[in-house]
């Protein structure tokens, strides 16, 4: 059995000497993983870069069994960055995100749309701004969204606003521009606790429940910016 679709390369693994396992998530299949042989050959390696768009035919006999991809490049979008770390670390940590947080062989067009429109964000100005808002977009989709508007507190002192919400044991500032989205008060320490805020949450609801590692890439994007 075999089919035909799109998708973007969200990680890969060495298999033998010349394969490698992917994952990819597809417009029409959800996240799917395969063998591609022949994977360190001049022919395709330097296009299976992490994030690339692919077009691929999956082939498997048995179900329950690896298959393996037949690939082709559709865009090169990984190479664009190469000489901006600080994006290609935020498109890594993009595409771990979605490998850790999406199932197996589940179509869910919503993502894959989000996954465009993560290469469309960095191309503006305000982009690690617009990456932290796709990150929560991307909770609300698998089914965690934080609902900030509606569990944060407001106090205004010296006509300056101050978002926070508040447990027993501590108080947590806010960032304004996640909560007022026409915010653009966007110095270093804002975007900075914007991630933190965003992956504390991650890590409190998702990671720790599920007996999962906290991702090294989204750590080593945070690295890059302070």
């Amino acid at each position: 059995m075999n089919w035909s679709d799109s998708g973007f390369l969200l990680s890969k693994n060495k298999y033998n000497e010349n394969s490698i396992i992917a994952e990819i998530f597809t417009e029409n299949h959800g996240k799917c993983s395969g063998i591609i042989f022949g994977a360190t050959s001049k022919k395709i390696k330097n296009y299976l870069q992490t994030g690339n768009m692919l077009h691929i035919n999956y082939i498997f006999r048995n179900e329950g069994r690896i298959g393996y991809f037949k690939v082709e490049i559709l865009k090169a979008l990984s190479p664009l960055y190469f000489d901006n770390k600080k994006k290609l670390m935020c498109l890594s940590s993009a595409m771990n995100l979605i490998k850790l947080l999406t199932v197996e062989s589940q179509e869910n067009s919503k993502i894959f749309k989000l996954i465009n429109d993560f290469f469309v964000i960095l191309k503006n100005k305000n982009w690690i701004k617009e990456y932290i808002l796709w990150e929560l977009k991307l909770l609300k989709l698998v089914g965690y969204d934080l609902e900030l508007s509606n569990i944060v507190n407001m106090e205004i002192v010296n006509n300056k606003t101050t978002y926070y919400v508040k447990s027993s044991t501590e108080k947590k500032i806010v960032p304004n521009f996640l909560v007022d989205l026409t915010n653009d008060e966007l110095d270093d320490n804002n975007l900075l606790n914007g991630l933190k805020l965003v992956g504390d949450y991650l890590e409190k609801n998702i990671l720790k429940p599920n007996n999962l590692n906290y991702p090294s890439p989204r750590l080593d994007f945070i690295k890059i910016l302070k």
